[in-house]
Order: C-alpha cells, then sequence, then structure tokens
C-alpha cells in the first residue's frame, strides 16, 4: 500500500471519539482499536471514516459477546456442552459464594491448628456416593484418563511401574471420539502409553484381551460408549469376564465411564439404561473415572474412584498437583456430593428430566397467551429433547415448544434477534418456525423469555 493511502487510516484518538461509550473496559477498547487499524495496513484499500468506524464495532461486538453470560436455552439437549453442561443447584451456587467470600479450611485442620489436608471430606463423600473404597477428583475427565495412564504406564524407562510396561489393551470398538475433536487414541499417546487394539470394530471376545495381555501391558482400559451406540453383529465380553482375567494377569482394570449417573435412569420415561459407578465397581473394576458435569449434575471435574491402593497411588503422583482442583470446584462438588447422600436428589439437571409432558405444554399455552397482540403467530408444539453431553445416545424425551412465526421477518432472522437480546435466547429453525423447547427453559425465566420476544419483535 502507498505512504498517501497510509495516510487515510484515522488516528486512534478520533475513533475512540466517534465510537463514544463501547460498553467494555477502556483498555480493552484501546487495544481492538489498535488492531483493527493495524490491519487496514494490510488490506489494498482504506474504508471511508463511517466504514472504519462500523468495522471496529463490530469488532468490539464480537469481543462483547464472546464473555460468559446466562442465556436461556432453549434447544432442548439438557446437558449442552457449548452452554457450560449441567446447571448447578442452588444450595451448590450458595456453597460456592460462602467459600469464594471467605478464607476457608482448604488445608487447614482444624483440629490440630496446623496445615492439614485437602478434598478429604469430598473424597469420602464421593467414595460412599461410588460404593468404592476410596476416590479423588482432578480438572476434567480427559485429565483422569490422562493421570490414570501416565501413572501405570511407564514410558520413561524405569518408574512407577514395572521397566517396559506401557501398553493398554483397549477394545477397537472402544476408540471413540469426545466432543471437540478430541480421540481416546490421542489422549492415549498423549500420556505416553502404547494402544494395544484388540478384536475388531464390532466384536472383541475375552480370547482377544487374553491373547493381547503380556508382559508390557500396563492395564486394561475399557472405555463406555456413552455417545454412541452399536447393534446388530456386536459381541463383547461382560466386565465381569474382563475383570477376572485381569486379576488373573495381575494387572490393573480401569473404565472410563464418561457421563457419571448416580440415578437408574431407566426408571424415566424414554430413557435406557445408564452404568452408573458404583454399578461398575460392583463389576470387578479396579478404577473408574467419569465427568462431574453431566449426568451427575456439578461443576466440571474428572472423578476417580475405586481401589484405596490405587487411589492413594494415584495421589502420591506428582502430575497429580497439576491437576487438582481449586477451592470453588471443591466446594460445589461437595454441595452436589451432599444433596445425593441426603436423598432424592433436586439438580436442575434432573428436574429437567423429570417435567411431564402435561406440565410443559401448560407452560406452553400461558406463554402463547402471553404473547398475543405481537406481530407473531405464537402455538404449541412437539418437540424431541436430547441429554447431550455425550451421554445416553438412544434417548430421547417427549417435548413440548413454543413456535414463533413472525408475520414479516424470516425465522433465521428473528432466531438471530432473539440471540442478540440482553439475555440471549437460544432455539433452533424447523418448518419456517422459531422453537423453544421449555423442557430445557427453566420455569423462573419465562418472564424473562417473554420480555426477549416482545423486543425482538419490536427491534
Amino acid at each position: 500500500m502507498k505512504q498517501s493511502q497510509l495516510r487515510a487510516i484515522p488516528a486512534v484518538d478520533k475513533v475512540l471519539q466517534a465510537l463514544g461509550d463501547a460498553g467494555l473496559p477502556r483498555p480493552l477498547v484501546l487495544d481492538v482499536v489498535r488492531r483493527e487499524l493495524a490491519g487496514l495496513r494490510k488490506g489494498k484499500s482504506i474504508p471511508e471514516f463511517d466504514g472504519v468506524v462500523a468495522q471496529i464495532r463490530d469488532a468490539l461486538c464480537d469481543l462483547r459477546n464472546s464473555r460468559i453470560r446466562p442465556l436461556i436455552n432453549g434447544t432442548g439437549i439438557l446437558i449442552h456442552t457449548n452452554f457450560g453442561r449441567a446447571p448447578l443447584a442452588e444450595r451448590v451456587i450458595e456453597a460456592v459464594s460462602q467459600i469464594g467470600a471467605n478464607y476457608n479450611n482448604l488445608e487447614y485442620g482444624l483440629a490440630g491448628g496446623r496445615r492439614g489436608g485437602r478434598a478429604g471430606y469430598l473424597e469420602r463423600s464421593l467414595a460412599v456416593l461410588c460404593g468404592t473404597e476410596a476416590a479423588t477428583v482432578v480438572n476434567n475427565n480427559a485429565a483422569a484418563l490422562v493421570l490414570i495412564l501416565r501413572h501405570f504406564c511407564d514410558s520413561r524407562g524405569g518408574g512407577k511401574s514395572a521397566p517396559g510396561k506401557n501398553e493398554v489393551v483397549i477394545s477397537r470398538g472402544e476408540l471413540v471420539q469426545i466432543g471437540g475433536g478430541f480421540r481416546i487414541p490421542d489422549i492415549l499417546e498423549t500420556s505416553g502409553a502404547r494402544l494395544r487394539e484388540v478384536g475388531t470394530t464390532n466384536r472383541t471376545t475375552l480370547r482377544d484381551y487374553s491373547r493381547a495381555v503380556g508382559r508390557e501391558t500396563a492395564l486394561i482400559l475399557k472405555v463406555h460408549r456413552s455417545n454412541f451406540f452399536m447393534d446388530g453383529f456386536v459381541e463383547s465380553p461382560t466386565p465381569e469376564q474382563i475383570a477376572a482375567l485381569a486379576r488373573s494377569k495381575r494387572v490393573p482394570f480401569v473404565e472410563d465411564l464418561g457421563s457419571g449417573a448416580m440415578i437408574e435412569t431407566e426408571k424415566i420415561a424414554g430413557l435406557e439404561h445408564e452404568p452408573t459407578p458404583a454399578e461398575v465397581i460392583r463389576r470387578g473394576v479396579d478404577l473408574v473415572c467419569f465427568s462431574g458435569d453431566k449426568l451427575l449434575g456439578g461443576p466440571q471435574a474428572g472423578i476417580i474412584a475405586g481401589k484405596a491402593k490405587r487411589i492413594d497411588a494415584l495421589k502420591r503422583d506428582p502430575f497429580f498437583r497439576a491437576l487438582r482442583c481449586d477451592k470453588l470446584i471443591l466446594a460445589a462438588l461437595e454441595a452436589t456430593a451432599e444433596i445425593y447422600l441426603c436423598g432424592e436428589p433436586n439438580l436442575p439437571a434432573l428436574r429437567m428430566l423429570r417435567m411431564t409432558v402435561d406440565e410443559l405444554r401448560h407452560r406452553a399455552q400461558t406463554l402463547c397467551e402471553a404473547l398475543a397482540g405481537l406481530p407473531l403467530r405464537a402455538t404449541v408444539g412437539a418437540g424431541q429433547a436430547q441429554i447431550g453431553g455425550g451421554t445416553l445416545p438412544r434417548s430421547a424425551l417427549e417435548s413440548v415448544t413454543l413456535d414463533l412465526a413472525h408475520h414479516s421477518i424470516p425465522p433465521q432472522e428473528l432466531a438471530a434477534r432473539l440471540r442478540d437480546q440482553p439475555l440471549p435466547v437460544i432455539g433452533y429453525v424447523a418448518r419456517g418456525t422459531v422453537k423453544l423447547d421449555l423442557r430445557t427453559i427453566f420455569r423462573d425465566q419465562d418472564a424473562a423469555l417473554l420480555a426477549a420476544v416482545r423486543a425482538a419483535c419490536n427491534s
């Protein structure tokens, strides 16, 4: 670009004056302005001043929208990874608020008046909840799996396991991909483990496992197919059979359970059975790991439960410190575990699962009546809610939707306007309408939902 053209790039102060109050801290606004003006130097031409300001406003809007804030989830996906997975219970929020606002006994023994252990109450609670000898927590389930693999696999020549023991025996049918493009094989290799794949995609026998276990075997890993299912000509040995083989070969047997359900999901209409950590442990697994923010209904965490000697060994591993949770996560998990231990769990995700269609339909009718007089058609529709979060892939819940069709605005534009509200409303477009699934919209959000729809129609 010629020097004469570069002179057309406006001064920073002039742009800042034209922007006025951008609703962001001034240092952030200044940074965006400087970056955008510097980017103009790489273009073929310089827009007019108003065009430059408009471009910077768009960049500031993008930055503003990237802040984490609440929204109304009308997608019908309960454990939505993009929306922060499981919402927390009020009791959990209160616990986090109390601990976050005060000093606390995170690593202080009140009885002895000196430095104490960390997360002892939580670990005991999780162990009781899972029916295991011991339990511990790291920052997510992928980290839990990496910690287990790093500890039991010797990829550095000597160490925690016998020299050369770094093979992980796993069925080819369980080499799954989880959210965000993360693949189990990649996670395993990151930990320094070597995969020993057995069987085929659809059929793995106990003999396949037996033939694969040798002097280099560090552990047998089973990965629960929580985000997909196979049907038809399929076969796999039971956990009890694999556990018996692992004991006879003296190698650990570990299962990555994924979702971490603590209830009998099959008792809810529309849901299939999801194995619980306690069930897996009873079937002979040495260690089980699962997520804290899926069906458990707590914060993001990776929970490991099983035999005490295995858990103690993991906690002594130097890598454990790099993965441990902070005071807020520990407080949230404590409160979540207590909800289960005190009786029938009343967690937001579980309440959404148990809502009846009649209850949802009554809410939808009330909302439709409240929207009368607006330039749109609001009707009660039918939906199929999903669990999400890589959980119960065959399960679907009958649900009810609020269907919105504006008289003059296309449905895609109406959906965009709803997303652009101070409290964004996220739904989906189907059959020429914007559909908002009420199963994933909290009842106390109904007033805010009505306000958002009215604002979207009038903007």
